[in-house]
């Protein structure tokens, strides 16, 4: 029998039992994917990490990251919540910049102090952002989402920054709050397709405040409490979107509040900076707090 060291946090809030939990396995460097996939199935979280064998160069670790039913290139709460375990453990030289090698290509992450104490990790997504239409209409939208047609504000469309999701801009943050995902009709829509993960968000009051959702059933995951792959590809998108109908082009600063709906409350910022020449580069940053250590037995039969 093999024993497993395992931890778990809360991610993307300052508060026990908020944000979104993830499980990272820093002792299994050998294990099979297959073994991996198990594990993540078995513990049910939206992700879990497993640490692969540090690299030569300093504070560089090859991650993989597994939801309940697949493998992703890419996510953002298990890249802040290993960086920020990392750190907690003493693992790192922190005079030296923390490098993850996930499967969209090296994620260098950052801290950063603030006020009161503690600290922020933030990381500079691989990929840049990019927005495609959708061949979904408002109607549809509005079925898929259970809500009266007028509550959806624009043309669905989808939204890629790592990972791509069909965006629902709604009207209203109560838009966002009283909508009831129609698992049946996506399944009939969405199941199978290029894009299956879905987004909905209204931009606050205050502009640069954006209520979220994000449902991923393929992934195992009726209803995401923090998805920085999702905040990071909403914020580049409203960046291209607003670049678009003002042909200004400027940075952004957005906090991206998802959770509350399902009990776990979530922050996450987001910063978008225009590129030279086009286009845009997008970090997400948070925080973390280490809940538990636990180790995990693998039977020799598996």
């Amino acid at each position: 029998m093999q024993s497993l060291t395992y931890y778990t946090l809360d991610v993307f809030t300052h508060t026990q039992f908020g944000g979104n939990p993830l499980a990272v396995f820093t002792d299994a460097v050998n294990l099979p994917t297959h073994v991996m996939q198990q594990i993540a199935k078995e513990l049910n979280l939206s992700e879990t990490v497993f640490l692969g064998e540090k690299s030569s160069i300093t504070n560089r670790w090859p991650v993989r990251i597994f939801t309940p039913d697949r493998e992703l290139p890419f996510a953002g709460h298990p890249t802040i919540g290993t960086a920020c375990l990392l750190r907690e453990l003493s693992w790192l030289d922190m005079s030296s910049p923390l490098v993850l090698d996930e499967g969209v290509g090296p994620v260098p992450i950052e801290f950063e102090p603030i006020e009161h104490g503690g600290y922020i990790a933030r990381f500079q997504c691989a990929v840049d952002p990019i927005v495609e239409a959708s061949k979904y209409d408002q109607h549809q939208a509005a079925t898929l989402l259970s809500l009266d047609e007028q509550t959806i504000a624009d043309l669905p469309y989808i939204a890629d920054c790592g990972i791509p999701f069909l965006m629902i801009p709604l009207t209203h943050p109560k838009d966002v709050e009283n909508a009831v995902f129609n698992f049946n009709f996506w399944a009939d829509h969405l199941k199978g397709e290029r894009v299956e993960d879905v987004c909905i968000y209204a931009v606050c009051s205050d502009k640069n405040d954006v209520k979220m959702r994000m449902f991923a059933p393929a992934s195992g995951i009726a209803e995401d409490p923090a998805t920085g792959s999702a905040a990071a590809a909403l914020s580049g998108a409203l960046a291209l979107r607003e670049e678009q109908k003002t042909g200004q082009r400027k940075s952004h600063n957005r906090m991206i509040y998802q959770g509350t709906e399902i009990g776990r409350p979530s922050y996450i910022g987001t910063f978008v900076k225009p590129l030279e020449s086009s286009g845009y580069r997008v970090e997400v940053f948070g925080q973390s707090l280490l809940v538990s250590q636990g180790t995990f037995y693998l039977q020799s039969t598996v």
